[in-house]
Formats: C-alpha cells, structure tokens, sequence
C-alpha cells in the first residue's frame, strides 16, 4: 500500500475543506460590508421615533439606505407628507415596497429602487436614514459627508460613524426589538452635515482696511484653524454646523466673536468689536496667501 495515499488524500480533502471554508467566510464578510448585513424589520416605534428625531417635514427628501420593506420612507411619506427614495439590493423588497406606496397612495413622492447604495448619488437627500452593520457604516462615512449638503441631517438606528461624531443621541424604551435582538430598547444617533471650510480665507470687516488671512482644516465634524498674517492673534472657538459658522480671534486679551453663514466659497456674518456689531465677509483663496 502506497502510505502517501493512504495519509495524504484525507489530509488534502481537508485542507480544501477548511479552504472553501475560509473563502466561504470571506464571501459573507465581504456580502455584510457590501450590503450592512441581513434585512431585520425596523419596529414602528423606532421608525416614528427617527423621523421625529431627524425632524421630518414635508419640504424633505427622505433617502433610506438599505430600505428593506421600505416603512421608513412610507411612514415619512403618509404622516409627514415629505417626498423620498428607498434604496435597497433585494428586488423582492423593493417590489414589495412600491407595491405599498402605490397601495397608500403615496407613489407620486416615494419610490423604491434596487440599487447598491455606494453607487447612488445621495445630493438630492436633506435626510438620510440607515440601520446598517458597523462595518457598513464606516465605509459610507465618507461618501455620506462628500454628498450631502450642509444642514442635511443623517439618523441612523443603534449604529454610528466612530470617529465622526454625532450632533445628539437618545436611548429609549423599545419593547418591540427585544423579539428581534433580545434588547429592549434603541439608541438614535443624529448628525448635521457641515458646511466644508477645509482651505484658505480671506476676512474683511467691514470699516476696516486690514484683511485677516486664515487657514481651516476640517476632519468631518472637528474644524481646526491658524491665522496667517497676524502675529500675537489666535483663531479659536471654531464650530461648523450645518451652515453655521462660529469662531474667535484673540488679538492679546481681546476676544473677538465671529458669527455667520457657509454658501459654497463665502461666509459671512456679524462680528462684536468692543462692544458694537460690524458686518464682515470672507472669500476662499484660489492662490496660495
């Protein structure tokens, strides 16, 4: 007897059983991070709690992201009367979705889509809602924070975006999921999408001959800043949220607190010098200060 077949044929069926194995697993793995896991129906008491979270009106386009049976976007749609899209990989879902908007009347707002959802063009949206896997969550980080525009708001049920903090977050009874995770309860978490100030500008007060040259760094919600030709004056105190922009300028002891609006390449705003309101502007820099 040949002991080379005798000991090597089970030991190589093994060895291609254990691989099929790994690359059985790696397929899963990377079918969740492509998809945010398996469709598990949201509770209706979840959903109400996140349109009411995300402050859902009827001027909103609502997007759902991984739509499954599409109540996020329906119940926007007949207790709201906002406009929106669900987008989702399993057509059964989809067909099943658009059959309910039709069925409620609502399809002349809401529409449902089989589509993968990192090919979707998410700038129509003034409110995205996810209920996805952590790992899924983190690959649409960015492109959520790319496409959205400034003041869109972004809710996503019992998963977040790690270090892209959130704006505000509640816990809240939910009974209903216990039957679905085995916990009792939800935590929502909110963020508002900033106004992208990454770059160089270019302040002008109004009444004032000088112009403060400054420096913006941006890490999604995390805005860092310096001042580029003022020597002794430090930027400070630097928020960005939505449209918003507030910031401060030392100039020794003296505090000065700048108040305005982000549009695209201009801010501005009001500023309190010593007392009284000025008006003030600012351009992004095209050329290097």
């Amino acid at each position: 007897m040949n002991l080379f077949h005798f000991f090597a044929r089970p030991l190589i069926a093994g060895l291609a059983c254990l691989v099929c194995a790994h690359g059985a697993a790696q397929a899963q793995t990377r079918d969740v991070d492509r998809t945010g896991g398996p469709y598990v129906p949201t509770p209706q008491v979840v959903v109400d709690q996140m349109l009411r979270f995300g402050r859902v009106n009827a001027s909103d386009f609502v997007m759902d992201l991984g739509s499954g049976d599409g109540v996020i976007v329906l119940t926007a749609a007949r207790q709201m009367k906002a406009s929106g899209m669900g987008l989702e990989i399993d057509p059964d879902l989809v067909k099943q979705s658009n059959e309910s908007a039709r069925k409620y009347g609502v399809s002349d707002r809401v529409s449902f889509q089989a589509m993968d959802v990192f090919k979707a063009d998410l700038s129509r949206a003034t409110v995205v809602t996810l209920y996805l896997l952590p790992a899924m969550m983190a690959n649409l980080r960015g492109k959520i924070f790319s496409e959205l525009r400034p003041g869109a708001r972004v809710v996503s049920h019992d998963y977040h975006f790690g270090e892209w903090q959130e704006d505000e977050r509640i816990t809240f009874d939910a009974p209903e999921k216990e039957a679905i995770n085995g916990i009792p309860s939800a935590t929502l978490y909110l963020w508002i999408i900033p106004a992208k100030v990454s770059g160089r500008w270019r302040i002008q007060v109004d009444g004032s001959a000088h112009q403060q040259a400054v420096e913006f760094t941006q890490h999604f919600h995390t805005v860092k800043g310096n001042l580029l030709n003022a020597k002794g004056a430090n930027l400070t105190d630097i928020s960005v949220k939505g449209e918003d922009i507030t910031f401060a300028i030392w100039n020794g002891s003296t505090r000065h607190h700048y108040r305005g609006k982000v549009r695209g390449g201009s801010m501005s705003g009001t500023v309190n010098l010593d007392g009284r309101e000025a008006r003030w502007q600012a351009q992004r820099a095209s050329n290097p200060m």
